[in-house]
């Protein structure tokens, strides 16, 4: 079963974007297969780990489409890449030394956040991108 599915609200109108989504709606619902499935702890550290790398080159890879593009909303766009690294790093920290544990709350958290994320702040660097000759 999957925990998150894409469809085509979510595409910004940019192929190598929306693949990188697709990415990690792939890797956040093989998170929530190992935690469902119960999975020892360094199972889902390595799956936690795998999902927050693949994010963090996500986030660094728009960011420099912003940066070649003059993207006037780029600062408030990464300020909120940089908060959700925070918390993400946050939940990882808690979970290495046995404080939380991850939980279905811990994926909605990041369904939520990535949702609202494509559909509202993503979704509006799309028409520059695509002005500007990035397809």
């Amino acid at each position: 079963m999957l925990f998150m599915t894409w469809n085509d609200k979510l595409s910004v109108g940019v192929k190598q974007v929306d693949d990188d989504h697709r990415k990690l709606l792939a890797m956040a619902n093989n998170l929530y297969e190992a935690i469902e499935a119960g999975r020892g702890k360094q199972d889902l550290e390595k799956t936690l780990d795998d999902l927050l790398d693949y994010t963090t080159f996500h986030f660094a890879r728009e960011e420099e489409l912003f940066f070649r593009t003059g993207y006037p909303g780029a600062v408030r766009h990464k300020k909120e890449h940089d908060n959700m690294i925070k918390q993400v790093l946050q939940i990882q920290a808690r979970y290495r030394v046995g404080s939380q544990p991850l939980t279905l709350e811990v994926m909605v958290f990041l369904k939520d956040w990535l949702f609202d994320h494509i559909l509202v702040s993503d979704a509006r660097y799309g028409p520059h991108l695509n002005a500007s000759g990035i397809r």
